[in-house]
């Protein structure tokens, strides 16, 4: 094993190891510096979890959160030395930590902060605008059978808790989030987007949710509003792709990618 590898395990190994080899340019012990640098470490992944993923840190608490992030953290080093998006599987890391299971939704409002943060650092497009639409909205085939390239930032979650309505909630200015009003068996699907340079999270129902989701996978408009007005007859699709458009969600027309399953 190289003396790198000794020097990146010992750093976040649960037993403080000091690698072979160290020495102090002043002889004094290398092992208590190393203790420093090693502390140093572990903190400052921690703190760049606590920053993408402030939510689920008040849902369970400063204490809890960062004990479980400690075990996160040594589980799954970083693999790259850009911080900004380190943390992308927590997720699945609190669906298998047992302490967590008493919240069933924390998992999926991590996923939810996780492609808010991803959404802040995705690629720029420009938007297609209403008059780029405008000749294929008066051709109702010709709109069934295109497909839409959406923006990098867009991301739908579809989730069995009220994932929307906790975050909401933790956005009170004044810092104190009320949830007397918020249900967490209640499912709920989100929409995440970039407008500007703010991340909007929005709740959508199911069947939009659906209808985004099929659009990214390829399948044509026609296709993908057929899917979501079998969920949900009600389905607005005009409302929908009005929302699309306006929040400079669809960036390029295309040919779809995939027929329907």
């Amino acid at each position: 094993m190289s003396a790198q590898r000794h020097f990146a395990e010992a750093v976040l190994a649960a037993e403080p190891l000091c690698p072979p080899g160290l020495m102090a340019w002043n002889g004094s012990d290398p092992a208590q510096r190393f203790a420093v640098y090693r502390n140093n470490v572990m903190v400052s992944l921690i703190d760049a979890l606590a920053d993408s993923y402030p939510v689920t840190q008040d849902l369970v608490g400063e204490e809890f959160f960062r004990a479980m992030a400690r075990l996160f953290v040594r589980t799954h080093p970083p693999r790259s030395p850009v911080l900004a998006l380190y943390g992308a599987g927590l997720a699945e890391f609190i669906e298998g930590f047992a302490p967590a299971a008493v919240l069933p939704y924390l998992a999926d409002v991590a996923r939810l902060e996780m492609l808010r943060v991803q959404a802040w650092h995705a690629a720029d497009a420009a938007p297609l605008g209403l008059a780029d639409f405008a000749a294929l909205l008066e051709n109702a085939p010709a709109l069934a059978a295109t497909g839409f390239d959406l923006h990098p930032s867009l991301a739908v979650l579809r989730s069995a808790h009220a994932v929307v309505s906790l975050w909401a909630a933790h956005q009170a200015q004044d810092g104190t989030p009320d949830l007397t009003a918020v249900d967490p068996a209640l499912p709920e699907s989100a929409l995440v987007l970039r407008i500007g340079i703010d991340v909007e999270i929005r709740r959508i129902p199911c069947a939009t949710a659906q209808f985004i989701l099929h659009l990214q996978q390829g399948l044509a408009f026609g296709a993908a509003a057929q899917f979501a007005l079998d969920t949900e007859p009600a389905f607005d699709l005009p409302a929908v792709l009005g929302m699309l458009i306006c929040g400079g969600a669809i960036i390029n027309l295309c040919q779809p990618r995939r027929e329907p399953a």
